[in-house]
């Protein structure tokens, strides 16, 4: 458990957050709203990512020199730069929060791509089956996590180079099939591109985009993290955006009713399509299928391991409870991984898989954009220059608005749902970090009372 991760097992991490999400669960519901301008969506998306990425490292390296302790990313930031221990715990559960419907977003999507396999059914029993296939999915990489940072590491880059190949297969096999073959012009959506349309997809793509985030709380099991978390992020970012552009594009052009009628699994539709001609659309889709598998499989992985690093530091800080792990343990407490899976297999298996997608995104847009705000209130030093903070910060500042006017337009429920569920959170949040302030409170109003009787 000993052996540290390395600059290629980094970008799997990174990679393994991000394009499992984008891809297999978020492709469908960005093409619905912007259609064949997904791919600017992306970009924008990217775009707003990447000025993330690099606050995120100028804070970490200012955190370094004041010796803080970065390992607790945006948390540790607002400490360091607020002093402000209140709003940072209540970053750190939000966070949290993301992280968990984000890895129940992947199990969703895991289990739906299973059951669309010919030998696997869609109900047992009488069943349905994709809750199970989610909740099993997410007991195998606890089980994994468990093993501990070798294997964890050696798995995340088998699942990222498998995926990678198969996706960057499709897309190129698919755009050659679209622009040479279909005897239809290759759609752009160009004509969308100066509308609101693509910035609210962007929007609602955005939990595509937070894998990298999970490097900085892995710090203590990376070699040389100054040097090597950079070079992760400013990596792991492009490839995953011309990736997401790559397939957005042939998937579009391939499968475009497949998108409106079942989105989650269109690319197997434009699998068939693309392989049909040659009588292979079986093993196309089961290619798909199977990538679909790892890819989503590979995002659980990533997100858990470093979530529960992320939850360990917490606990470390007094910004969680004691009971959910041993913060002095080696690795990652065996509690917090059982605690965080567990929250995630019911979130996966009962919830409502729009509400949690919804509601993680909305997340990381609040934080990423905060990061952006700290670190462009920083630009006086040598470490930050102002303008990728700014543009990070106007960016996620401006989807999250947005991403509020698509849910209460198209989807009411859902934004309803994602109202209550933020209220309950930061409800929640406010009766731990403010526990003190509010038993005080509740004190001094029964001395009064008490008094009151007594007269």
């Amino acid at each position: 458990m000993g052996e540290n991760l390395g600059l290629t097992e980094a970008v799997s991490i990174a990679l393994g957050g991000m394009i499992g999400g984008g891809i297999y669960a978020v492709l469908g519901v960005v093409t619905q709203i912007t259609g064949a301008a997904t791919w600017f969506a992306f970009t924008l998306a990217g775009v707003v990512a990447v000025c993330a990425g690099y606050s995120y490292n100028a804070l970490n390296e200012l955190s370094d020199r004041e010796g803080g302790n970065a390992s607790g990313g945006s948390v540790t930031f607002v400490q360091c730069f607020t002093g402000n221990s209140t709003l940072a715990g209540m970053v750190g559960w939000t966070l949290l929060f993301g992280y968990i419907g984000s890895m129940a977003m992947y199990a969703f999507a895991f289990g739906e791509f299973a059951i669309a396999l010919s030998a696997v059914p869609e109900t047992l029993a009488g069943l349905p089956l994709r809750p199970l296939l989610s909740v099993g999915a997410i007991a195998g990489f606890v089980g994994l996590n468990l093993l501990g940072a070798r294997a964890t590491g050696s798995t995340e880059n088998v699942l990222v180079a498998v995926k990678i190949v198969v996706l960057v297969a499709f897309g190129l096999g698919g755009l050659a099939y679209a622009l040479f073959a279909s005897g239809q012009p290759v759609e752009f959506g160009t004509s969308k591109l100066t509308s609101f349309s693509p910035i609210m997809a962007a929007a609602v793509s955005f939990v595509a985009f937070q894998g990298w985030q999970l490097l900085f709380y892995d710090q203590e099991r990376i070699d040389d993290p100054l040097e090597t978390i950079p070079k992760a992020v400013y990596l792991s970012i492009p490839v995953a955006v011309a990736i997401y552009i790559l397939v957005a594009v042939a998937t579009f052009n391939l499968a475009p009713r497949a998108l409106e009628s079942h989105p989650h699994t269109a690319l197997i539709d434009a699998a068939r399509a693309m392989l049909g001609v040659v009588g292979l659309s079986g093993l196309a889709a089961l290619i798909i299928s199977g990538s679909a598998l790892f890819s989503t499989g590979s995002a659980i992985n990533a997100t858990l391991f470093s979530s529960g690093y992320f939850a360990k530091g917490l606990v470390g800080n007094d910004l969680l409870p004691d009971h959910v792990g041993d913060a002095s343990a080696e690795g990652i407490p065996t509690r917090t991984l059982l605690g965080i899976g567990g929250v995630t297999a019911a979130f996966s298996a009962y919830g409502s898989l729009e509400a949690i997608t919804s509601f993680a995104s909305l997340a990381f847009i609040l934080v990423f954009g905060g990061m952006c705000l700290l670190a462009f209130q920083q630009r006086d030093t040598d470490a930050v220059s102002p303008v990728a903070p700014a543009v990070g910060a106007a960016g996620a500042l401006g989807f999250f608005p947005l991403m509020f006017y698509h849910l209460y337009r198209a989807q009411q429920g859902t934004f309803y749902a994602v109202l209550l569920l933020g209220v309950a959170v930061l409800a929640v949040e406010l009766l731990y970090f403010e526990r003190d302030v509010i038993a005080e409170e509740v004190g001094a109003i029964e001395r009064d009372v008490q008094g009151m009787l007594g007269d």
